[in-house]
Order: C-alpha cells, then structure tokens, then sequence
C-alpha cells in the first residue's frame, strides 16, 4: 500500500516449490511453548527503506528486539530460511531480557543451542527452531536474539517493514552485554520468524492478518503503538492477557504474489496464520491494495490485475473455512477509509464499499470489528479522521490505530 520512493534492485522470484519446501520444518520437541511473538517472512528485496537482505551477512553480529505478548519462564526461538538459496549457517546465537537500545540485561544472557549444538545449519526452504533457554520474560516485556553469521549467507530471508530497530555489528559480538559494536541500523527482522515461550499457563492466540495497516506502516519505529501492539496492551489492562500475533504484511494482497509485498494471502494464509502454535483467533483486514492498485500504473504496484469485489468475497470465504475446518474463530475488519489517497478513484471507492457492507452484514464472519467507521471523518466518511491520518490519507497514525483496537469487542476473541 506504501509508495515507495525507488524500485527494486533486485528479487528472487516467489515460487510454489519455495512454499512447498517451507514445509520441511526442522523443529525441537513439542512442549507447552506458546508464540509470543511472531512475523511473517518475505524474499530478500530493497523494500520499504534501505535493509541488508538482498546483500545478506558475512562475518556479522545480527542483534534484533522484540516484544513478547505472552510470558514464561524459558524461552526458544525460530530462524526461517524460506526465501535463502543456499545452506544458512549460525555460528551462534543468543537471547536476552532487553535493557536500552542494543543493550541487554548481563545476568540474563543466555546462549542458545539447536538440537544441543551451539551451530546450526538451515537448509533452503525450511525452518529451525532452538532448544530452550532459561529466561524469565513478562508478558510486553522485550527479548534480544543475537546471531552471529560467520560464513556468507547470500540474500537474507526477511520481513521488510519491522518498525523496530535491528542492530549490526563487524565480527562475533553475540555475548556482548553492551551496544559498543552495534553501530549499523535497519528497521527490518531478518530470519528470526518467532519466538516462544514456556513455563506459564497457555493461552489462545490471537493473529492479526492482513496489510500493511496491521503491519503498522505509519506507526512509530521502536513504539510499538501498530494496532495489534495496541489490542494486546487492551488485553492485558483487562486483565486477559493473551499472545497477539502480527501477521501483516506491507502492500500484501489476497489474490496476487508480489516480490516486493510477499505471497498472497490465500497463499500464505496456512503458514501464517493456521500453523501459529495456539492460534484460535484471526483478525482478518485485507482487500485495499486489490482495489487499488490498479487503479495507478506503478511498476511497485505490479502484478496488479484488476480484481472485483465477488473475486475478493471468493477469497475471503475461502480463508474462513480453512480457519473454521482448524477451529479458529474470524473476526472480520472492515477496510479504512483512503478518499486522498493515490488509488481513491469513484471505481475504487465504489468497490470498497460493497466490500464493507458484505463483511458487516453477510454474516459469514464470527464477528465483526469496524474498522472503517472507528477511524472515518465525521465530516466525510470516505476520509480517515485527520487526528488518525498519518500523511498519507489511508495508514492511521499512532491514535488512529489505537481506535482500530478499541473497535475489536474482546467478548467476540
């Protein structure tokens, strides 16, 4: 949904033997781990802003932060080489409770192990998830992973749009306690896909799914103030605390691939959603960049095949019987308001319309959260609020996606 300011350089081409490969998941034994934090992984590309995936890492130290939405008392992680097209080789790797910045907490850095061993090798098309590791996290307490990446990885399995600070650093700092090394930045996660957590009561999780305003676009880096931070921070003050899983991703659609936006979400709607550990609630918000992205001729904004409303109905009933076949509940979002946005055009205002009213009415959903009407102008409901506006006149601001959260009823979850 975002414009970008210059195209990609370069892509590896998004394939169904890729996606079938992903299946090949290398895990640790199952136990009563819950996700506490999850992203969905996308090709290497120039995405949203300057990132290093296209040019990977060799003989690099890759700090990344995240904040749990579930705690316990150990904790794992899992690495994706989905998008690599060689073997990836961690050296090392390790997790701690967050202090500031790329500090962290001494006393509870922890190495990490996979299947026993300090090393691991990730084949391309697949996942590995570590063995756990003693550490105390709170629910919306913060955790830092550390790789150590001493061989070249090629380009680097990513997700684009992190709006969290991701640290680099020359040679092997993975134990290091303090940010001396860390002097790069990006404000994208590579490889690190999820992290889970053990030793508390498990709880339904919750994943949100759609573009780039779950995502987050407009929000502000290292605030998590996107709307699923915000729903599970509502959870928690309701004394419900529950795992709150981002599964946006920026300019996804439900009908096209895209090397710059990620697979579709019919496509991945499997991966990321009905393989969460514990998932038994989807939030789903998608349709706006199938609306409009044809509307404006963009090379970033290709493949964009005009796609009609019963098209998109078609997809949004197929996702609801996979999630109601594995159990889940479906929350459906109504779609933002974008009248000055660059695809706002009287065909695509019309088709957003009758999008809407099949989501609030049709009945096919568990329950409905109205997005639209939460974050509309008063004044004119085809505009967002300018109090919600980040800029761009379609992505909430920080408020605007506060508004999104207290639109979900938390009885429907």
């Amino acid at each position: 949904m975002h414009v970008w300011k210059k195209m990609m350089t370069a892509a590896i081409a998004i394939t169904a033997t890729l996606t079938a490969a992903c299946t090949n998941t290398q895990a640790a034994p199952a136990d009563t781990a819950s996700t506490a934090w999850s992203v969905p992984m996308q090709q290497p590309s120039t995405g949203f802003e300057p990132n290093w995936s296209l040019d990977g890492f060799a003989q690099h130290t890759l700090r990344q932060v995240v904040r749990v939405t579930t705690g316990g008392d150990s904790a794992r992680i899992t690495l994706s080489n989905r998008f690599g097209r060689t073997d990836l080789r961690i050296a090392s790797a390790t997790i701690a409770r967050t202090d500031t910045g790329a500090s962290v907490h001494q006393d509870t850095l922890r190495p990490l192990r996979f299947h026993g061993s300090e090393t691991a090798i990730i084949a391309p098309g697949t996942d590995l998830t570590s063995d756990p590791a003693e550490l105390h996290l709170a629910p919306l307490e913060f955790a830092t992973v550390t790789l150590y990446l001493d061989e070249p990885t090629g380009p680097a399995t990513f997700h684009a749009q992190g709006y969290a600070t991701s640290y680099r650093a020359p040679g092997n700092h993975a134990t290091d306690a303090d940010a001396t090394a860390f002097t790069e930045t990006t404000h994208s996660w590579y490889y690190l896909s999820s992290v889970q957590m053990s030793g508390a009561a498990p709880a339904d999780a919750i994943v949100a799914f759609g573009d780039s305003i779950t995502d987050g676009f407009g929000s502000d880096n290292d605030g998590n103030n996107r709307y699923p931070d915000a729903l599970a921070d509502r959870l928690a003050a309701a004394g419900t605390p529950r795992p709150v899983l981002n599964a946006g991703i920026g300019g996804n659609t439900i009908i096209s691939d895209s090397p710059w936006y990620g697979e579709s979400a019919l496509r991945r709607f499997d991966r990321d959603v009905l393989a969460q550990d514990g998932a038994r609630t989807v939030v789903m918000l998608g349709g706006l960049n199938d609306i409009g992205f044809s509307e404006v001729d963009l090379p970033t904004y290709k493949p964009n095949p005009v796609v009609t409303v019963d098209q998109l109905i078609a997809g949004y009933r197929d996702m609801i019987a996979r999630a109601h076949r594995a159990g889940l509940r479906v929350i459906g979002g109504t779609l933002l308001p974008m009248k000055g946005a660059e695809y706002y055009t009287p065909t695509s205002a019309a088709k957003l319309r009758a999008l809407n009213e099949w989501i609030r009415t049709s009945g096919e959903f568990d329950a409905v959260a109205d997005f639209n009407t939460a974050v509309a102008d008063p004044a004119d409901p085809e505009r967002l609020d300018p109090a919600f506006d980040s800029g761009d006149h379609k992505h909430p601001n920080a408020a605007g996606y506060r508004a999104m959260a207290a639109a979900i009823d938390l009885n429907t979850l």
